[in-house]
């Protein structure tokens, strides 16, 4: 026990060494989501709006949706449907599809099973109650934010992959980034062990057992995936995100500190001290309010651990190592029919999008490989400028 023990410290450590940050001038250069975000012409945002319980002709045309857009704006990146069926309680017996989106963007010439990979993560079904549920935050914003991240950093990839193009061969940790869109998240009824995270509870048992070539370096699908970054309930107002994993506790605190270069920078615009709301009040900045709030956080501290249960549950079980982006508490419209696209803030979405895309980055080691350029886009919604490369 000891030794898988510290094999798996060793990891982690190796991951984490890894692990490389951006330039104060390439986070001011990522691109903001701007009108694809509108709530109701958006060509991103607006079309997850709507109810889409699994099973439905509103999850179908909402995953319709999501895979459009990455065949169209991610054509490098390989994609699969992982389909599985199960009962319900309402469904009297018969069973229920349901559908995971799985888009993989590995190194090019890269062997099956020898590419670890950070995951990112979010479910696209919403809840059957109350009638004409949308689950703005729960999760149609989190999925924006997947794929506006992927497709940030999508020619960057390109770039550095081909600039390595000589050295791929010789790679010791050849690294991907998969975007897993997760169908059958909510309960039918009430949340228990069988009813709730049906296609993830599916693709993680399935994935347990897809074996890799016996000389591969990841055993299996599930052993590729180096961390599970999960996206659920953002896109409230004052969110507060706590770090829940001991082991994972480094990558929050990567990500926090993002959050801190970003606030600095005057980058979020929900910060009550960003320049648009600073020459409302005289300059008079306020006390700054993070949403991941525990940088400072000891590892000898007290985690939360998995007591919030969510997409990451089979996974976790199957020793994938989580990040999970979920407020603690709630934000006040869970589950409510107020959690529509009127009540997302929006400013919030915003910043969680590019602080998504930034640790994205940094993961993958993409400072240096973006377009120098960067270009002024007026966004007519609120008359604010947005830099994007």
């Amino acid at each position: 026990m000891v030794f898988f023990v510290a094999v798996a410290l060793f990891v982690l450590s190796t991951i984490a060494a890894a692990y490389t940050t951006v330039s104060d001038d390439t986070l001011k250069g990522f691109p903001a989501p701007g009108p694809e975000f509108d709530i109701k012409k958006g060509s991103i945002l607006a079309p997850i709006l709507r109810t889409r319980v699994s099973g439905t002709e509103g999850n179908v045309a909402v995953r319709q949706h999501l895979v459009d857009f990455i065949k169209t704006q991610l054509p490098e990146w390989r994609i699969e449907l992982h389909n599985s069926t199960s009962t319900t309680p309402i469904s009297d017996g018969k069973q229920v599809p349901f559908v995971n989106i799985i888009a993989t963007r590995d190194p090019p010439n890269a062997k099956v099973g020898d590419v670890g990979r950070l995951a990112l993560v979010a479910h696209y079904d919403s809840k059957l109650q109350p009638e004409g549920f949308i689950g703005a935050t729960d999760s149609a914003a989190p999925c924006a934010m997947i794929l506006h991240t992927a497709r940030s950093i999508d020619k960057a990839l390109t770039k550095k992959w081909e600039a390595m193009a000589d050295d791929m061969d010789t790679l010791d940790e050849p690294k991907g980034v998969q975007l897993l869109l997760l169908d059958g998240e909510e309960a039918f009824v009430a949340w228990t062990a069988t009813d709730s995270i049906y296609g993830a509870r599916a693709l993680a048992e399935d994935w347990e057992t897809a074996y890799h070539p016996a000389t591969s370096t990841y055993q299996t699908p599930l052993d590729s995936i180096d961390l599970f970054l999960l996206l659920d309930l953002l896109g409230g107002a004052s969110p507060v995100v706590p770090s829940y994993f001991k082991t994972t506790h480094w990558a929050y605190k990567h990500m926090a500190e993002l959050e801190h270069r970003m606030r600095d920078q005057g980058l979020f615009k929900s910060s009550p001290n960003h320049a648009s709301k600073l020459a409302k009040r005289n300059n008079k900045k306020r006390k700054e309010p993070y949403f991941l709030t525990e940088l400072e956080k000891a590892d000898t501290a007290y985690f939360l651990g998995g007591a919030i249960e969510d997409d990451h549950i089979p996974f976790m079980a199957r020793g994938v190592e989580i990040l999970h982006m979920i407020p603690s508490p709630f934000p006040t419209q869970w589950h409510n029919i107020e959690d529509d696209g009127e009540h997302l803030h929006m400013e919030t979405v915003e910043d969680w999008t590019r602080l998504v895309t930034a640790f994205t980055a940094e993961w993958m080691e993409l400072e240096g490989h973006f377009d120098s350029k960067v270009q002024k886009r007026t966004i007519s919604e609120d008359k604010s400028e947005f830099m994007i490369p």
